[in-house]
C-alpha cells in the first residue's frame, strides 16, 4: 500500500530507530539487583519497554518507601553504558539518508532525559528535524500528545505526517492523532501498513 501526501516521518525509537531490548533489560535489572530483587520476567520487561522510566519503576516498585529510594538511585546512575548496547536496526542510515532530501524527519518516543545522549552517542542528530520526548508534553504515548506537538511544530495536517511504531502504545497514540501509522516488525498492531524492515518504508511512500 502506498500512502501519499506525506511531508513528515516520525518514528518511535525501541524498537524501531534501535535494538534496545539488551539494554533496556540490563538497566532496569541493575537497578533491581540494587534493590535486592530478581531480574525482570519477560512480562516486566514486556511493560517497562514500552513506557516511560517513571511508568517503569513504578509498576516495578508498588511500594512508595522503597520507590522513592529506587529514583534516587536511579537518578545517579549513567544510562551512557547501557546507550553503548543499542544495537541499530538494519537499514536505519541508508533509508533516513534517503528520506531527508523529500521529507521532514522527526521522534516521537517514551524515553525522557536519554533520547539526546541516545542521537549523539550514535551519531544520529543531524537525521532529524525534530524530537519529541515523554518530558515535551503532559502525557506519554499512548495519548497523542507528542504527534499533536509535531504536526504543529511542522504546520501540517494529520494526514500528512506518517508515524511509524512498533507497540500498541504507538499505535494508540497514531490513531487518537488521526496520523496514518505503519507498524514496524509487529503484524498485530492496526495500521495502515505492516513492513518487517526499514527499508520497505521506502516503497509505502511509493519510492
Amino acid at each position: 500500500m502506498i500512502i501519499n501526501d506525506i511531508k513528515v516521518v516520525a518514528f518511535d525509537c525501541d524498537g524501531v530507530l534501535f535494538d534496545s531490548s539488551l539494554s533496556n533489560r540490563a538497566y532496569y535489572n541493575q537497578i533491581l539487583q540494587h534493590l535486592g530483587r530478581p531480574p525482570m520476567t519477560d512480562e516486566q520487561f514486556a511493560y517497562v519497554h514500552m513506557h516511560t522510566v517513571h511508568e517503569a519503576l513504578v509498576y516495578l516498585f508498588e511500594d512508595p518507601d522503597q520507590l522513592a529510594a529506587v529514583k534516587q538511585h536511579q537518578r545517579q546512575m549513567s544510562y551512557l553504558p547501557f546507550i553503548r548496547d543499542m544495537v541499530e536496526e538494519p537499514y536505519l542510515r541508508g533509508v533516513l539518508t534517503q528520506l531527508r532530501p523529500v521529507y521532514k524527519t522527526a521522534i516521537a518516543t517514551n524515553r525522557t532525559d536519554t533520547m539526546a545522549r541516545v542521537l549523539e552517542t550514535h551519531d544520529l542528530h543531524e537525521h532529524f528535524d525534530k524530537v519529541v520526548t515523554a518530558s515535551d508534553v503532559r502525557r506519554p504515548k499512548p495519548y497523542p500528545d507528542q504527534l499533536i506537538l509535531l504536526l504543529a511544530h511542522f504546520g501540517i495536517e494529520s494526514g500528512q505526517m506518517l508515524f511509524v511504531g512498533d507497540s500498541e502504545l504507538d499505535a494508540a497514540a497514531s490513531h487518537q492523532a488521526g496520523v496514518p501509522f505503519v507498524a514496524y516488525n509487529n503484524p498485530r498492531l492496526t495500521a495502515k501498513a505492516h513492513i518487517q524492515n526499514l527499508k520497505q518504508l521506502l516503497s509505502v511512500l511509493g519510492h
